[in-house]
């Protein structure tokens, strides 16, 4: 792992993605790192050993270049990096809804570029980061990004047209579980139980399911059923929520997630 890496924009998401590098055997001293504000660049360097950088210097002297800032603040940082970024450079970019063609627009020609959408449980190293090659991105490209992303959990690769989908699925995912968390220990208060007691319950709860439909190989409706009892407890709640539309509202904001990715894809803020 000789090769340098820099961050750009360097955020949680950056932050994290750095330290599982680390952990994984990359070099602190072949990582740079940018940052809005120098407070923030020099905090970098203390905890992790990396160099701090200006984006310019990031571009000239990096082999792989990593692009974390809003989606809204990426043609401002583009506009500075284009006169400094040589076409043989890896660029990735970890913002929601751009295009790999809006870097290839603004860089010099057959810049390869990758898109990944991961997530916030990049910060456990239990991320689901999803890869995507850019016109001139190699598989060799491709597998470089998985190197630097399987650091902080998962991969997979898919055509960059499923990238929106992706993102209203994994990228935003995490979102919704903590939103369920949050109603079902309103749930467990209203049911008598202390607040501490019913996170408790429903976390542990969370992470065996997770753990069993990662290992188990069983179809979730399958699992499902096995809790099911005939005219039990988790029937009547099935039906609740069965009732209430739950299964057609998860299915409407997913929707509305890929929708709104599309719109950044096209510009609009």
């Amino acid at each position: 792992m000789t090769q340098k890496v820099a961050v750009l924009g360097t955020g949680k998401i950056g932050e994290a993605l750095l330290s599982g590098m680390i952990r994984a055997g990359w070099a602190p001293a072949d990582l740079l790192v940018t940052a809005r504000r120098p407070e923030r660049a020099k905090e970098l360097q203390e905890r992790h050993g990396v160099t701090p950088v200006t984006n310019a210097e990031a571009a000239k002297s990096a082999d792989t270049l990593i692009l974390t800032v809003k989606p809204q603040d990426m043609g401002t940082l583009l506009d500075e990096l284009a006169p400094h970024v040589p076409a043989d450079r890896l660029v990735i970019s970890g913002a929601a809804g751009i295009p790999t063609s809006f870097f290839e627009e603004r860089l010099a020609q057959n810049t390869p570029v990758v898109r990944v959408m991961t997530n916030t449980p990049a910060l456990v190293d239990e991320a689901m980061s999803v890869i995507s090659a850019g016109s001139h991105a190699t598989a060799e490209h491709l597998a470089h990004a998985e190197e630097i992303f399987g650091a902080v959990g998962k991969t997979l690769r898919v055509p960059e047209s499923q990238q929106d989908a992706c993102t209203a699925l994994s990228g935003s995912g995490p979102a919704y579980f903590f939103y369920l968390v949050e109603a079902m220990t309103d749930a467990g208060i209203l049911l008598g139980l202390p607040r501490d007691k019913a996170h408790d319950l429903i976390v542990q709860s969370a992470i065996g399911a997770a753990v069993m439909l990662r290992d188990s190989g069983e179809h979730p409706v399958k699992l499902r059923e096995n809790v099911t009892s005939p005219a039990g407890t988790t029937i009547n709640a099935i039906r609740e929520l069965e009732n209430h539309g739950v299964r057609a509202a998860l299915i409407a904001a997913l929707e509305a997630a890929r929708d709104r990715s599309r719109e950044l894809a096209s510009g609009n803020s």
